[in-house]
């Protein structure tokens, strides 16, 4: 992914000039709409993208016609990493006014993420008409035209920027990337020596000659020295600490290299590459038993990790583990199928073990194989093999159908080997991910390691949780109708997001709350309500099989009693999943209960047609029972009965990744993140990684 920080902060700073151009123009909109305009923009500036999004909505709503709510927006989901989103609004904004030249350099930057370099360098050019000599606008329209293998295009670019700014140290660092893709090390260096010595501390300079040092004459002291500077200028980015152990290892320190992969491992915990280069490291020094623990380490996180199953399979032979080595490297052999070390390996496993007739055949296989050549994606070198010759491999590697291209060699079957048992390094070691500290819902909301499921079904409660993008319960009728009446002792709220019961307190209140309708019901004639009313304690409390059995008796008394289906169903879904991680240890639905509660949600239908929520549960549960079509039908009709269904929108990009859709998905993502559903950026961020 295109790193732009630079740019963009250049581009926060020309956002508050264009609002001051913008604000310059007779006002249009009623004053209730600039102060949420206003807002917004506070929000903007404080990098409170995700909650300025929702100001910008309410504007949008209002006054649709207006370009700046679009543009700011825009620059909002830019932040978000929702590039498509970003695309999309602005070009809503350009539609509506073609003069704002920084919703061409968004539209640009958010489409040279996605892919789409021709149409960022068109957008560049479009602003480049208005802005001729802005700094950002050229340096991302150089790296553009890199993309696009227009090195020519790319020079004249970078000629054009560093004779207007011969003080941009990222100008020359961007142009000794491109030299390095010319194979001109030697102009390359001299750049990048060029940009040092305007900035000393422009950490990307640092480790650009790191890689050349290494690449180009293994100089790995000077490349260590090199890193040493760049770790003192980010001390918090484990790639560098795993580059500097391979480097330290190239230098014979183990030492030093154990303790920068200790200390990345600190710094993130379920690195798989640092885990996999101790192990590696542990496996020489014959540390085997906890280089097996690394290893599987990485395969917890990550079980399709050939190169760490051939080495785990390789220690376990080591320490007679049989069995379990041999099943390491079944699964090798049956993704590699002519990768001869690994039948060389099996081979010795099997023979050790006694397996002599077994063994036999994978010792021919091996040397069937031994001179044959093996095909590698440089893009992915270790997701398939396959034997081939040269002349076919680079007939292959010359058909290229995207900006990107994927190259395609051949390797000698050393050559393969040694992929399967060397230190790994971090590749795009020169751009790494900015760092934030906040792990709230501000800022870089899409960097929070959190796990993706399904938002969960709404529940009818007597609690919310408040959060600054919704300070209330959602709205059904049915709920309003009752909640008018003041019949219940508290008053029913609509969430998907119930809090849980943090104090005796609130407990014990609803334990007399439930005496007290005992007593009740046993001095008076039983109404629908008043089961009801206590079924709602049961379930704040989690008792759900006796909130079913008085939402029983209410829905006996009263059998269009919409609230009493709604509410049953929910108990029902939610002893279902109880019941079945009791008896199972997992979350899967126990099926008739989960039948039972659709069964329910039905009834809700039939006599409120028009109720969101009621399709919206039935979705989730359909979803989670496997039947994705019914379930994507369910979150439709929820959408078309409310068009700003954040929620449905979410899961319904969630079924159609599942799916495989992820065009489809992506839309519906961006959507659900403008609507407040904050881990929709978290997913699309995870989704275009990939």
């Amino acid at each position: 992914m295109i790193n732009f920080a630079i740019v963009m902060s250049k581009i926060t700073r020309r956002i508050l000039i264009a609002i001051l151009l913008l604000s310059s123009f007779p006002a249009v909109a009623q004053i209730n709409t600039d102060q949420v305009l206003r807002i917004g923009r506070n929000n903007l500036y404080f990098e409170d993208y995700v909650l300025s999004i929702q100001y910008f909505n309410q504007v949008i709503n209002v006054k649709p016609h207006l370009a700046q709510p679009y543009f700011l927006r825009a620059i909002a989901k830019l932040n978000l990493d929702d590039f498509q989103g970003a695309e999309n609004d602005a070009s809503l904004a350009i539609e509506r006014n073609p003069f704002i030249t920084d919703a061409w350099e968004v539209r640009g930057v958010a489409r040279q993420n996605l892919g789409k370099n021709r149409d960022a360098i068109e957008d560049y050019n479009q602003a480049l008409e208005m802005l001729p000599e802005n700094r950002g606008l050229l340096y991302n329209k150089a790296m553009a035209q890199q993309d696009i293998k227009d090195f020519k295009g790319a020079h004249d670019t970078y000629d054009r920027l560093l004779k207007r700014f011969p003080n941009f140290e990222g100008g020359y660092l961007g142009r000794a990337r491109l030299r390095l893709a010319e194979k001109d090390t030697t102009g390359a260096i001299g750049d990048i020596d060029k940009a040092l010595a305007i900035n000393k501390n422009a950490v990307n300079g640092y480790v650009m000659r790191a890689d050349i040092a290494i690449s180009s004459h293994k100089d790995y002291s000077s490349a260590l020295q090199d890193m040493d500077q760049a770790i003192k200028l980010q001390p918090q980015y484990a790639g560098f600490f795993i580059n500097r152990a391979f480097l330290r290892y190239m230098t014979d320190d183990f030492q030093g290299a154990f303790a920068d992969y200790d200390y990345a491992l600190q710094l993130e915990p379920q690195n798989s590459m640092a885990l996999f280069n101790r192990g590696v490291l542990r496996a020489e020094v014959h540390d085997t038993n906890r280089a097996i623990d690394d290893f599987t380490s990485v395969l917890n996180l990550n079980p399709d990790d050939y190169k760490t199953l051939y080495n785990r399979a390789i220690l376990l032979a080591d320490i007679e583990d049989y069995d379990n080595a041999i099943r390491d490297l079944d699964r090798v052999i049956e993704a590699f199928p002519d990768f001869a070390a690994a039948y060389f390996v099996r081979f010795d496993v099997k023979r050790r073990k006694g397996d002599l007739r077994s063994a036999e055949k994978d010792y021919n296989k091996s040397l069937s194989l031994a001179q044959t050549r093996v095909k590698i994606n440089e893009n992915n070198p270790f997701a398939t093999s396959a034997s081939t010759d040269v002349a076919q491999a680079e007939a292959e590697a010359d058909t290229t159908q995207t900006d990107t291209e994927s190259f395609v060699h051949t390797e000698s079957q050393e050559e393969v080997k040694r992929r399967f048992t060397s230190l790994t390094t971090i590749a795009d070691n020169s751009t790494p991910e900015q760092i934030f500290n906040n792990k709230d819902i501000r800022g870089k909301v899409q960097d929070r390691n959190i796990s993706i499921s399904m938002e969960p079904i709404f529940n009818i409660t007597y609690y919310t949780s408040p959060t600054e993008l919704k300070l209330s319960g959602d709205y059904v009728r049915e709920v309003d109708d009752i909640n008018s009446t003041r019949i219940l002792r508290m008053i029913l709220q609509v969430t998907n997001h119930e809090p849980g019961m943090t104090d005796e307190e609130t407990a014990s209140a609803h334990f007399s709350s439930i005496d007290y309708y005992n007593s009740y019901l046993a001095s008076h004639s039983p109404r629908a309500i008043d089961y009801f009313g206590r079924a709602m304690d049961f379930m704040t409390l989690r008792d759900y099989d006796n909130a079913i059995a008085d939402l029983d008796k209410a829905l006996s008394i009263s059998p269009d009693f919409t609230l009493g289906y709604l509410v049953r169903a929910n108990a029902r879904y939610y002893a279902s999943k109880i019941k079945a991680e009791d008896k199972n240890g997992s979350a899967h639905l126990d099926a008739r209960p989960v039948r039972l509660a659709i069964s329910d949600i039905d009834s809700v239908i039939k006599l409120s047609p028009s109720m969101p929520i009621a399709y919206y549960n039935k979705g989730v549960m359909l979803a989670e029972e496997g039947d994705y079509t019914t379930a994507l039908q369910n979150f439709n009709r929820a959408i078309e009965l409310r068009p700003d269904f954040g929620e449905a929108y979410f899961n319904r990009g969630y079924v159609f990744l599942y799916l495989g859709n992820k065009d489809a998905a992506f839309g519906d993502l961006s959507r659900a993140g403008s609507l407040g559903i904050v881990p929709s950026y978290n997913l699309l961020k995870r989704m275009s990684a990939k």
